[in-house]
Formats: structure tokens, sequence, C-alpha cells
């Protein structure tokens, strides 16, 4: 029996002192549904993707879209063939996406969206930019062709990148619009906000994110090369959003290709490819430890909780 996967956010100003009775109804109502996933709260408005039966799901979003300012919050909707989480969390936290600056307001101003039957005409213009916001370990699994990877390892790096790398390439190139994207829409919007407000022009996003994309865009034709990384236990999906062929190393949390679980360094749960040389044996005891009992849990049919996911 598959399972409803919505991946949702909204920036709204929120009222820090009702963030707590809010906390806690969402958690109840979330529970009774039998939903899992993350939702976080903060005074900039809500960010989760959650995954169980589709009542509990829209019943969720539903309760979400009475607070004001989220009237037209949208969620994107996938399939997972089991449960894509191991818990429930809501939280509350200072940013729903971590950029480091406070004083970057997406609810006040972004740039402009782009629909995405309108995106592969924009970034195929030899005078777009295109900026994948993403960090490296997603862009690996897949990206739009002729897309820059800013190389980040967390979203927290990405405006040291705009000042040390996009404003001099922007100098450089004089490109007549920077067109940026990512998942599902929420860092792409920060990113072009806090853009901006740094005083560059014609920023671009694409609306819906990449998830979006792909499912209203056909696959014939597409400039999207390879699968999309995604923050659950599908790990990926394909253009047609269901599961791709990626897993996660339970020692570093990245995403494995066919071709990093076929390499000599890839023992699972132990090591793979990208950290075979960060850890120490006695790590790799513990890990093959934790492997061990992995292994037991499903042998009874169990869930295991393993590695966490990276954090955007």
């Amino acid at each position: 029996m598959t399972v409803q996967v919505a991946a949702f956010y909204g920036f709204t100003a929120m009222e820090p002192a009702a963030l707590p009775a809010l906390q806690a109804e969402l958690r109840q109502l979330a529970q009774g549904a039998q939903l899992r996933g993350t939702v976080l709260l903060a005074e900039e408005g809500v960010n989760g993707t959650v995954s169980g039966p589709e009542p509990g799901v829209r019943q969720l979003l539903e309760r979400l879209r009475r607070e004001p300012g989220l009237a037209q919050l949208e969620a994107k909707i996938s399939q997972a063939p089991q449960q894509a989480f191991h818990r429930l969390k809501v939280r509350l936290k200072r940013e729903i996406v971590t950029m480091g600056c406070p004083t970057v307001k997406p609810a006040e101003q972004v740039g402009t969206y782009v629909p995405p039957q309108q995106w592969d005409a924009l970034i195929r213009d030899p005078d777009t930019l295109v900026v994948d916001t993403r960090n490296a370990y997603e862009v690996a699994v897949g990206t739009f062709e002729g897309a820059i990877d800013p190389g980040t390892s967390s979203f927290r790096e990405f405006p040291a990148w705009v000042e040390h790398t996009l404003r001099p390439l922007v100098a450089q190139r004089r490109p007549k619009a920077i067109a940026m994207f990512c998942t599902g829409g929420i860092r792409c919007e920060k990113s072009t906000a806090y853009l901006l407000q740094q005083g560059f022009s014609n920023v671009h996003h694409l609306q819906g994110g990449i998830l979006r994309y792909l499912e209203e865009v056909p696959e014939p034709g597409s400039r999207w090369r390879g699968e999309c990384y995604v923050f659950d236990q599908r790990v990926s999906v394909n253009h047609r959003l269901e599961p791709g062929s990626y897993s996660l190393c339970h020692a570093c949390g990245l995403p494995l290709s066919p071709a990093d679980r076929s390499h000599d360094a890839y023992r699972e749960g132990v090591s793979c490819p990208h950290c075979i040389t960060r850890f120490s044996d006695a790590d790799r005891a513990r890990f093959a430890e934790r492997q061990r009992q992995l292994q037991l849990a499903r042998g009874r049919g169990e869930a295991h909780i393993g590695a966490a996911m990276p954090e955007g």
C-alpha cells in the first residue's frame, strides 16, 4: 500500500507567542493521522515534508491553510511504497530554512516566479545565468543542463558564495537574467530575496521548484538531467516522481549511486567512496555493529532509525 508524501512551505509573518500552541496542535493532529516527517515553524513561516495516509496529509494541510498568510499554501504531492520517514518531528526554529541572514524577508520581496512550462526557454537562453541553490551532494544526483553548482555543503554557505563568486561572475558576464532553482522552491525563494537585498537585478526562480517541474514538464525534451535528491527515505526520485536509484550511506549520510555501491570502498552501513578516509577504526566498528542491529531488525520486520538524513 502506497502512502502520500507532501512537501510544503510558506513565508509569512507568524506571531512568536502563538507558535508553541500551534506546535502542540500540529503534533497531536499528525500523530492522530499516522503522519511522519518534519514540520518546522518559525516567525518567518512554515516548512515541512510529511508522509502517511492521504486523508491525514489533507487534514494537516487544511489546518495550516487556516493560519494568516497561509491560505494559498501549496504542496508538492508524490507517492511512496511505504512510510518515507521513521518518525514525526514538529519543531520551533529561528528560520524555516537556515541561511543565517535574519534581515532577509521573502514574505516581503522575492524574485520573479517562472512557471515550469516557461523554465526551459529561460535557461536555454545563453544570456541567462542558471544557479542551482542546493548543496553539492544534491547537485551530484541531478540538476538542470548548464546550471552552476556553488559547491556548498550547507545553505549557510550560500551568501558567502554569492559575494566571492557570483558577484564577480555577474560583473564579468553581464547576464540578462539570473535563474535560480531548488528542490521545492523554498531555498531559491530565500536566495532571490537575498540577491535583491544585495542589489542584484533581473532575478528569477523556478516556481514550485524541481518537484513541480518534474510533475508538469514531460520528460522528452526536458533539460533536467539525472534524479532529484529528496530529504526522506526514498533518497531520490526520477522524472516521473517515482523512487529513484540512489540509497544512503549510513556511515556519512550521503547519497550513493549504483556505481558507488559497486565501488571497492563500499561496505553497507560502514563505508562508501565519499567517507572511506573520514572515520577511525573505532567508528567503523561502531558502524558495523549498528548495521548488524539494523539487519536483525529487518529480519524481525521492525523499523530501525539508521543514519540521519543530511540537512539542507
